[in-house]
């Protein structure tokens, strides 16, 4: 089912090739210090650790991280610290999640809870949590302190209203989109604000950049949702139909019932609310979302939070890493994994 339709003529490669470039030799460091600050005397802690952080993420929010930051001039060296916070935060709440979602795959391996149970899961992201704050707290910033610190509250809260929502075919769309602006967006708005903040900028200047972060994040949660019903497993590295199998409320489902028709709605209360699910009924919640256009509006959404993303860097003057960033947009919007 191909819905995600590309902005411009430009494969998904091409469109993050600039930023991959330009942040590569200060990813190479943040790599190093993700994997410095993973180390422990206890040896399942970066067993545990190195199963995730090496199985292959984007990496996209220290990536914003690193390129706000060389964007705004820095030249210094705690940009590297805090885009590696930014990915630990990252890597803990991946770790949370799969607990709170029992999920068995992630980024097309077994999760970690499956191989070393939830009760590790949780405390070594717990651990992820304290290195992240170690390393903030090097970098002398007390404003990045603060932005990341309440980026980890804000997260935090967004699990706990999505857990409150699970299975709950009431949500309504601005409920979903509180959910995915906790959830998601705090860590891109934080990663992005943070690189301007480390490099001194104006206050409208990271308030730019603080709206930039959270649009994207946005865009990039919307297309997940999208992606889950409409991707590929072997791209996506994850079983098609998980947030369906998980009783998760996402937007295509919020559209597709308020869309439906009474029966159609008893078989979204069945499926989500109830859990009671067979082999077929997969399939027939995608049919519905095609029929009711589920899919591609919740695209057209995305495109729509990617727009204010872009206009939010026009307060920067031209340059080949705020144009990296304006080319992330459109990686973010019209990927398939």
């Amino acid at each position: 089912m191909g819905v995600v339709v590309p902005l411009e003529q430009r494969t998904e490669q091409e469109t993050i090739e600039p930023l991959l470039s330009l942040v590569a030799e200060d990813m190479a460091r943040v790599n190093e210090a993700i994997l410095v600050h993973a180390r422990s005397d206890v040896e399942m802690i970066p067993e545990l650790a190195g199963h995730l952080i090496n199985s292959g993420g984007k990496r996209i929010r220290p990536m914003l991280t690193i390129a706000t930051a060389q964007m705004c001039g820095y030249r210094g060296t705690a940009h590297v610290k805090l885009a590696a916070s930014v990915e630990f935060m990252h890597t803990a709440t991946l770790l949370h999640d799969d607990v709170v979602d029992e999920s068995d795959l992630r980024r097309g391996k077994a999760a970690a809870r499956i191989l070393w149970g939830n009760e590790a899961s949780v405390l070594v992201g717990d651990f992820l949590l304290g290195q992240a704050f170690k390393m903030m707290v090097e970098t002398g910033s007390l404003e990045a302190l603060s932005i990341l610190a309440n980026a980890a509250s804000v997260i935090a809260e967004g699990e706990v209203m999505q857990l409150a929502a699970s299975k709950d075919t009431s949500t309504t769309e601005d409920a979903y989109l509180a959910v995915i602006q906790a959830k998601t967006a705090a860590l891109f708005s934080a990663a992005a604000e943070v690189g301007g903040v480390i490099a001194g900028c104006r206050r409208e200047e990271r308030a730019a950049l603080e709206s930039f972060g959270r649009n994207l994040g946005l865009a990039f949660q919307l297309v997940d949702d999208a992606l889950d019903y409409s991707g590929k497993q072997s791209i996506l590295g994850k079983s098609i139909g998980d947030d369906f199998r998980e009783g998760k409320i996402t937007l295509p489902v919020v559209l597709c019932y308020r869309r439906g028709t009474a029966e159609e709605r008893d078989f979204w209360t069945r499926t989500l609310q109830a859990g009671e699910q067979d082999e077929e009924d997969l399939y027939r919640a995608i049919a519905l979302m095609e029929r009711h256009s589920a899919l591609q509006d919740t695209i057209e959404r995305a495109r729509h939070y990617g727009a204010i993303a872009r206009d939010a860097l026009a307060i920067f003057p031209p340059s080949k890493h705020k144009q990296a960033l304006l080319d992330s947009v459109d990686f973010c919007v019209t990927r398939s994994y």
